[in-house]
């Protein structure tokens, strides 16, 4: 038990740091350098991870690298940095905590990987929460914030359905670096055409930076994965429920944005539909589903609890996310990346 508890605490770091993320970037990098933030998010945090796992791509895993990298974590950090500047946090993390259900409903589209009956009311119920709390607000909602969420789901979503089906010859931590690394490698060219030369940052900018970077993509995939490793896939989806939990207490009690009844009732959808989304195991299965859990998790297949999460997965990745991916995470496990 007492160890149980400790591989859920560690768990716990992942979807925390991801859910603080959209707070972090929103409240202390700049808004007008999205490429810029997303690079020295993914590249240094890949070195990260490539120094503990020391394993290189071979074979297919190079070009591979190169379509996650830029789907899981190029595309999806770069959006998910915009929705963190135009959405408030708490829009923005339960947006994005929508996105294993997203998942499932692409991996149907895409994989023929039907769901069953209460995966789709899962589905149906947490999208249905989240327009809910988006169409009912009484402020503004960015509309270009609001595509560059949905469009970051919908673009990791593929990327998490793909690296689902190329499981082979590489593990989940390796496979997560190699994305990250060439997802930044993209982004840096990519940033210095675009945007320019970034600016010297200041001290909290410095300060933010390394936060997203370290804490919310290199130690919460870590602490992810970990979890992953130890713990059912079941309980791993319930402690991603963290995500947006977090994203929404910031945004309310740090950053000032309020919640009428309609936003609280569309909250509380999410994640019922996220729950009633996970599949029931069998018992006598379980033992072989946590083995490949780590894999199907973070490859980004949620809807069906096993990823996918940059955020995470990713986001997190970071899944992994992610993901977010994660997230930035974001992107990965039952929450995706989703920071």
């Amino acid at each position: 038990m007492e160890a149980n508890l400790r591989w859920v605490l560690l768990t716990a770091v992942a979807p925390v740091a991801w859910g603080a993320n959209y707070y972090v970037t929103r409240a202390f990098l700049p808004a007008d350098l999205p490429l810029w933030g997303a690079a020295l998010r993914a590249l240094p945090a890949g070195l990260i991870l490539l120094a503990l796992c020391r394993r290189r791509p071979r074979g297919a895993w190079w070009w591979r690298s190169a379509v996650l990298g830029l789907l899981n974590t190029g595309v999806f950090f770069a959006l998910l940095y915009v929705a963190s500047q135009l959405l408030a946090t708490s829009v923005a993390a339960t947006v994005m905590a929508a996105s294993p259900l997203a998942m499932m409903l692409i991996a149907w589209a895409l994989a023929a990987e039907r769901p069953a009956r209460a995966h789709l009311a899962g589905a149906l119920l947490g999208l249905g929460g989240v327009g809910l709390l988006v169409l009912t607000r009484t402020g503004p909602v960015s509309l270009p914030g609001l595509a560059a969420s949905v469009t970051a789901m919908l673009v990791s979503s593929c990327g998490y359905v793909l690296a689902g089906r190329w499981r082979d010859g590489a593990d989940v931590l390796a496979s997560t670096s190699w994305q990250l690394i060439a997802g930044g490698l993209v982004l840096l060219p990519a940033a210095a055409i675009a945007e320019g030369a970034p600016p010297a940052p200041t001290l909290p900018e410095l300060l933010a930076l390394g936060y997203v970077t370290v804490v919310a993509t290199a130690l919460a995939f870590c602490a992810w994965f970990a979890g992953l490793r130890h713990l059912p896939a079941g309980t791993v989806g319930l402690i991603g429920l963290l995500n947006p939990l977090t994203g929404v207490l910031l945004g309310t009690a740090v950053a000032g944005e309020e919640l009428g009844p309609s936003q609280v009732v569309g909250l509380l959808l999410v994640p019922a539909g996220v729950v009633l989304g996970r599949p029931r195991t069998a018992g006598r299965r379980a033992a072989a589903h946590r083995a490949g859990a780590v894999e199907q998790v973070a490859a980004g297949r949620l809807g069906r609890g096993g990823r996918p999460g940059p955020t995470g997965g990713p986001g997190s990745v970071g899944r992994c996310g992610s993901g977010g991916r994660s997230g930035s995470g974001g992107r990965c496990g039952s929450g995706g990346k989703t920071g």
